[in-house]
């Protein structure tokens, strides 16, 4: 990986070549590779490198944005001119002030592990061969890809800022199915020595064997209990279509007008917090600015935000650290989510059910109406009737349409431990949830 001087020397040479008011340089620089399998065996092994540069440039208030793959001299030249160019063919911004201004960025615990950092295809092979041996065992078939990768990003503009920061990941994921049934497990953590591949076999395994020749279930309402996955899903949604400044500003988020009521079930705090200790940190978003715990959901009161440059802009505040990078139409996301754990045990959620199902996770899910954040999707590798407390049949997967607003005023039991998942975005460290009541409106055959 490049060196913070190598990434320093290619930055100030983007920066001082543009004729640009103002600039700003975003550089990743990432080693990935990945060990994929299916059908009981590996069948591909995949290491790429990549190092990127986007670049953007400010003239008054007109902004150009343009990315290479490149950073020797002929690469950086010619970045510049498409992204000076594009500048040029715009139309004044009039939101536009400024690029951000250096602040001094918060220490975090190392989210980099040279182990990660290092591991070779064997080591990879190793952790699949746990899964497909388990899987054999019992007559299954699994797939699935174990990957790793260590990344290193670089801020920089023409105000003075400079940051940089690295991180490595590991990720391993499995679907485990017999002729009727499939179950499905993960695990995420930038040090790959904690990645237990027993314990995602056994997961993984146990829901395919449980789930075999699933009964047809009527649609209707019914408690749940939603594993860890399927949480996840919901904590995406809510902060995808909740908590961004510009979605507020737009008047397309259920927080509109009622920051400091009562939004969600009293039971429930969520919180956005890339300093964590308890995620793949990281001190500054693609902007260069400083990020910070900041708290949105406490106790079920909307409280709080998440801002980038331009939206703090137009209220005269201080962005939280929740910039994409330049060039993004989505405005400030949240990165690093949490939802804060209970006291149950998985079983007590499970116990707790007179009649209702345990789900895995979802699938294919989609916004149907975004104020009341009322998504479709399908159930996947795993849905189990419970009836007064105990698992009794594995059941057909079923589609539903439910307001993930309306689950969260209704969760009655929250489970204790708490498990990170990754998405588009964010890492998520969420728990198990018992929800009262959850609309399922049709089967699914798959």
């Amino acid at each position: 990986m490049l060196s913070e001087a190598e990434l320093k020397r290619i930055t100030d040479s983007v920066l001082g070549r543009t004729r640009a008011d103002q600039a700003s340089v975003l550089l990743f620089d990432t080693d990935s590779a990945l060990t994929r399998f299916a059908n009981n065996e590996i069948h591909q092994n995949v290491a790429e490198r990549d190092t990127g540069l986007l670049v953007q440039v400010v003239f008054g208030k007109k902004v150009g944005v343009a990315s290479i793959n490149r950073t020797d001299d002929e690469g950086i030249t010619e970045v510049l001119r498409r992204a000076e160019e594009l500048a040029r063919h715009q139309i004044d911004n009039p939101e536009f002030r400024s690029l951000p201004a250096p602040k001094p960025f918060p220490a975090v615990a190392s989210s980099f592990s040279d182990v990660t950092a290092d591991c070779l295809p064997e080591r990879r092979a190793r952790g699949v061969e746990v899964i497909v041996r388990r899987a054999m065992e019992h007559g299954l078939v699994a797939a699935g890809a174990f990957s790793t990768s260590a990344s290193q990003i670089a801020v920089a503009n023409s105000l003075g800022l400079f940051a940089s920061h690295r991180t490595t990941e590991a990720n391993i994921n499995t679907v485990v199915m017999s002729d009727s049934s499939s179950g499905y497990a993960d695990r995420l953590s930038f040090n790959v020595n904690e990645i237990d591949a027993e314990a995602v076999a056994a997961e993984a395994v146990q829901k395919a064997l449980r789930g075999r020749d699933p009964k047809p279930l009527e649609p209707g309402l019914y408690e749940v209990v939603l594993e860890e996955y399927a949480v996840s899903d919901i904590v995406d949604f809510v902060s995808d279509l909740g908590f961004s400044a510009l979605a507020v500003q737009e008047e397309r988020s259920f927080m509109v007008g009622r920051l400091g009521q009562r939004v969600l079930g009293e039971n429930i705090s969520i919180w956005d917090d890339g300093l964590a200790n308890d995620t793949i940190a990281m001190p500054f978003d693609y902007e260069g600015t400083p990020k910070q715990r900041v708290n949105l959901i406490e106790r079920g009161i909307a409280c709080g935000l998440l801002y980038d440059t331009m939206t703090a802009q137009r209220e005269g505040k201080e962005s939280t650290g929740h910039g994409l990078p330049p060039g993004s139409v989505w405005g400030p996301v949240g990165m690093h989510l949490h939802l804060a754990p209970g006291t149950a045990s998985k079983e007590e959620l499970i116990r707790s059910v007179k009649r209702g199902l345990l789900v895995t996770r979802f699938w294919y899910t989609r916004t149907v109406h975004p104020l009341s954040i009322t998504v479709t999707g399908m159930t996947r590798d795993g849905a189990f009737l419970i009836e007064n407390g105990e698992i009794v049949t594995p059941v057909s997967n079923l589609r539903f349409t439910q307001s993930y607003l309306e689950a969260l005023n209704h969760v009655d039991l929250i489970g204790r431990e708490s498990q990170l998942k990754q998405t588009m975005y964010s890492y998520n460290r969420v728990p198990a949830l018992k929800i009262a009541q959850w609309e399922f409106t049709g089967s699914s055959e798959r």
